[in-house]
């Protein structure tokens, strides 16, 4: 029986922290929130101060009743989530869906926190307990109702007015402003000449380097004095006949400091940069070093907490930096102190440390092998930029050169050379790309003296253009985000996903384009509801958060503050708003069928020209830009009225139409569906048939739709399950698990392997096989285990293969008669799948 139960929110960190605990606990999961607002209207009570009406997640159900099972077993309940808003937020609503009383007697409850998963850390944690602190859960649950509050009551309206499936956010629609503005700011861009006038100087040594007319008749040139090509090559012809000499030579010392350590937000900027990491793809990875990787001692935090607005390192941290990089790079490259750094977020919240290393003795190189391909550039950045950030400053000598060509012309040249590189050796942050494309870069320069003749290679001319601001990538963004205050960087992720989710805007080459139906609910928010999606007003919501999480302000003002007037101005234009009005926009061409105006109308596929006549006139072609495609006749016959099948292309491909059309409308799939021979097993009648979803994907369904709603996304084959009997399974290829088949049913785990996998790449084969040699008595551990793959023994399981990668765990694990796993991913296809068929032509 365990004497103490710790509760933390997923299953890997319980793993991980149950070793470090030891026996007289037992860790178990939560698995993330277990309570929630509905998402259904009504569920906050605003006539009674705002009463949120929360329930237990379906999902959660299960884990609940397994904890409170084992509560009533233990003499001490330790909520261990993690050391934020969220976390308080959710070891409060875990008492409540376990109707335990914070201050009872059995269990007695304690709140632990800790920012690194490390036995020390824990353990201190554990012998210093403490309360909820209910102020950071009323600053969450502030922010719960406030998101709910906006979703819930202007995403109805989006329907409305322009049409169902659209949403709108109190931050979403903020950042999705963001990018519909620079949009608009590209659109409007008019681009400007200008020329610049470059020569190339040689001394009497045969040293070549570049340098810029700088000054004419003794005026700087401004970025637009030479705007012709005509202006440029008069100057050019003019400079090809003088001499040229070094008039003025200057060189100035430049120091360099390091960036400071990562933040949530600048985790997610630099990875972006460097590793080319969407934001959601930074936190998953980093969640997976925060809880716990085996790298030779058993599962152990690799990073601390990555939800943190702190640029703070401690001590220990400081002063293992110190030493680590006095043995690799020398005592010049150390620190005699520590070196802090400043936030300069707005709002930000400095409770922990920075994300840095649990160990900067884990070195990058030497825990490869134990780490998957993104979880090693991941935390080598973090690694490196942790220990640059105690590094040395860097020591530069800038030089700037004046050469005067005859008594009409000053060229300048500009050169740096790095005399001592300090932290830079190791480390140098990114940036974004500048928006000055023309930018001079700065080289190194030959030794030169005053005075100095030097000999004129060429005189080029060169035209340029000035360049739009550049579109927002997930990095500048972020950034963009956390420069306003608003929002929090632990939620960008999740809201960078909704935009892209709902078509509002696409990503193409790391940048974002806005979609026109994203256009079109911005400009409906900002003409109409500019308040709520004001930089400012969203930023001073954000700092009203703050406050009451330090128990400034109480959470139900703040909430009244904001919805009275928002409801309000939502019934207002409820009724001045018309779909018509945000849908429609008038132009002046005239319909070529019936003479009626064109209109640009907004479609599911984006916008298009129509005839404002419509219904009785159907006639519609793209926007100028669009391609748009003839018919093509086919070789078919309409089996309703025997004209010829013309193939046109729709929103979702090409299809067949008949050509009598509009006296007949029939239409068929391009490529028709293919019967398989085998009877549908849920209606006993149809036939199982392969057909595309719109989007191309191959599934199989049942010819009686809609009346028989059976579908699967995997190949069906005509064989009795042999566990369960069910008239047929399902067979299925991945890189993982090789090819299988199972039994399609949610509650038979039958599965069986035809086809292994490939083994893995030979590229770390040395490395493998001597992680395999020392596991060598976990095979006969694995061996045994032939019937069930259980949770627990995936670790174990997983030694079986030769590669040494995390990625093929599982795997392994699920080379066995029945595997339970392989039925739960199977069981939410099975729903994916249904509703194709709904989406049929």
């Amino acid at each position: 029986m365990a004497q103490s139960l710790v509760i933390v929110e997923s299953p890997a960190k319980a793993k991980t922290i149950e070793k470090f605990l030891g026996p007289g606990y037992k860790v178990l999961a939560s698995y993330g929130h277990v309570r929630a607002l509905p998402s259904k209207q009504g569920s906050v009570d605003v006539e009674h101060n705002f009463s949120p009406l929360y329930h237990v997640l379906p999902e959660s159900q299960k884990h609940i009743e397994l904890l409170k099972k084992e509560a009533k077993k233990s003499r001490e309940l330790i909520l261990a989530t993690d050391p934020d808003r969220e976390g308080e937020a959710i070891a409060w609503h875990l008492l409540e869906a376990l109707g335990i009383d914070e201050n009872a007697k059995s269990p007695e409850v304690k709140r632990v926190t800790f920012h690194e998963i490390t036995k020390g850390a824990i353990q201190e944690a554990i012998s210093k307990p403490g309360h909820i602190a209910r102020e950071l859960v009323d600053a969450q649950q502030a922010r719960s109702i406030l998101d709910y509050l906006v979703g819930f009551n202007l995403s109805p309206f989006l329907w409305k007015k322009i049409r169902y499936g659209l949403s709108a956010g109190r931050v979403q629609s903020v950042a999705l402003r963001l990018i519909c503005e620079r949009e608009k700011e590209i659109q409007a861009f008019e681009a400007r000449e200008y020329w610049t006038i470059e020569t190339r100087l040689a001394t009497e040594q045969g040293s070549v380097f570049p340098a810029r007319l700088y000054a004419v008749d003794g005026n700087s040139l401004g970025k637009f004095d030479i705007n012709q090509e005509a202006q440029a090559l008069e100057l050019v012809k003019a400079i090809g006949s003088e001499a040229f000499q070094v008039e003025k030579l200057k060189k100035t010392s430049k120091k360099r400091n390091p960036a400071a350590p990562f933040t949530t937000s600048t985790l997610q900027q630099e990875a972006s940069r460097k590793l080319g990491f969407s934001a959601r793809k930074t936190m998953t990875v980093a969640q997976k070093l925060y809880e716990g990787i085996d790298v030779g001692n058993g599962l152990e935090g690799l990073i601390t907490y990555m939800r943190t607005d702190s640029v703070a390192l401690s001590q220990v941290a400081t002063g293992e930096a110190r030493e680590l990089i006095t043995r690799m790079y020398g005592e010049d490259y150390a620190l005699d102190k520590p070196r802090v750094f400043k936030n300069k977020a707005k709002n930000a919240q400095e409770a922990h440390e920075a994300v840095r290393p649990t160990s900067l003795s884990n070195l990058p190189d030497q825990i490869k092998a134990h780490l998957s391909s993104d979880q090693f550039k991941l935390y080598r950045l973090i690694w490196q930029r942790t220990v640059a950030s105690q590094m040395a400053t860097a020591q530069l000598e800038a030089t700037t050169v004046d050469i005067r060509a005859g008594e009409r012309f000053v060229f300048r040249a500009s050169g740096q050379v790095v005399r001592f590189p300090g932290f830079m050796k190791l480390y140098i942050e990114d940036t974004d790309k500048d928006e000055d494309q023309d930018r001079q870069e700065e080289g190194t320069l030959p030794p030169l003296e005053q005075e100095q003749p030097l000999d004129c290679q060429e005189v080029q001319p060169s035209q340029h253009f000035t360049q739009p601001p550049p579109r927002f990538t997930e990095a500048s963004l972020v950034k963009t985000l956390e420069e306003h205050g608003i929002g929090r960087p632990s939620t960008y992720a999740s809201i960078i996903n909704t935009l892209t989710t709902r078509k509002y805007v696409r990503l193409e080459k790391r940048a974002f384009y806005t979609e026109d139906v994203g256009m079109v609910v911005n400009d409906l928010l900002v003409n109409h509801f500019n308040k709520y999606v004001d930089y400012d007003f969203t930023a001073q919501l954000e700092e009203d958060l703050d406050a009451i999480s330090r128990g400034e302000r109480e959470w139900q003002p703040v909430l009244k503050d904001f919805w009275e007037p928002f409801i309000s101005r939502l019934k207002e234009k409820e009724t001045q708003i018309s779909k018509q009005d945000v849908t429609t926009e008038k132009t002046d061409r005239i319909c070529p069928e019936c003479g009626k105006p064109l209109v640009i109308k907004l479609g599911r596929s984006g916008r298009f020209l129509a005839c404002s006549g419509f219904p009785d006139c159907r006639y519609t072609e793209p926007l100028a830009g669009q391609e748009r495609e003839e018919p093509v006749m086919s070789d078919q016959t309409c089996e309703k009225c025997g004209a010829p099948m013309l193939i046109k292309q729709g929103r979702y491909g090409k299809f067949l139409a008949c050509s009598a059309y509009p006296e007949c409308k029939n239409i068929q799939p391009l490529v028709k569906p293919k019967a398989l021979g085998i009877t549908c097993p849920q209606c006993g009648e149809g036939e199982l048939m392969e057909k595309k979803s719109r989007y191309g994907k191959i599934f199989y369904s049942c010819n009686r739709y809609p009346k028989c709603k059976y579908a699967l996304w995997d190949l069906p084959i005509e064989e009795p399950c042999p566990k369960c009997k069910f008239p047929l399974v399902v067979e299925k290829t991945t890189k993982r698990q090789g090819t299988f088949r199972k039994c399609p049913q949610e509650d038979c785990d039958w599965t069986v392997v035809l086809i292994p996998p490939e083994p893995k790449a030979a590229t770390k084969k040395t490395t493998t096989q001597k992680t395999a040699a020392k596991k060598t008595p976990a095979k006969k551990t694995a061996a045994k285990k032939t019937t069930a793959a259980k949770p627990a023994e995936k670790k174990t399981a997983s030694k079986k293969s030769a590669a040494a990668k995390p990625a093929a765990k599982k795997t392994a694990a699920k080379k066995t008669t029945t595997t339970k796993a392989a039925t739960q991913k199977a069981a939410p296809k099975k729903t994916a799948a249904k509703k194709a068929t709904k989406k049929e032509e």
